[in-house]
């Protein structure tokens, strides 16, 4: 499969909240690190889309630039939706549905297999700005 493939079908699953389909564009063995924890395999990964859902019920996904080097893809997103459903904090609190519409910028390092699947993706985002968004005033460790 050709890396804009991936990206493309990926992201039109995620938007579409076909959180199976989105995991099937990443090997079987594939990982997804981001800073809310990791996920190991499609199974895995699917269920790990899905609690995004839950606490942001219309969550969409806009890429705005990426890059491809070798087996390496970066990509830089816009992801925006309403707080709609329980989100779990950094301190392991969580934060009950706002209402707040919030707009994170993020960035994500995907490494691609031999199949052409996503291997790993690292993902990055603005913790401090999303929390500030939804009117989270302190966070502990």
């Amino acid at each position: 499969m050709l890396d804009h493939e991936v990206t493309d079908g990926m992201i039109d699953a995620f938007n579409a909240h076909d959180f199976e389909k989105a995991a099937g564009f990443f090997s079987p063995c594939g990982v997804y690190v981001c800073p809310g924890g990791i996920a190991e395999g499609r199974e895995q990964i699917a269920s790990y889309f899905a609690l995004y859902l839950e606490g942001f019920p219309d969550i969409t996904l806009t890429p705005t630039s990426k890059g491809v080097c070798g087996d390496l893809t970066v990509m830089e997103w816009t992801v925006t939706s309403t707080h709609g459903g329980p989100f779990l904090l950094p301190d392991g609190e969580v934060a009950g549905p706002t209402g707040r519409h919030v707009v994170v910028r993020g960035c994500d390092f995907r490494t691609m297999d031999d199949d052409g699947l996503i291997a790993s993706q690292r993902v990055y985002y603005d913790q401090l700005e999303m929390l500030s968004q939804l009117g989270v005033e302190r966070i502990t460790r």
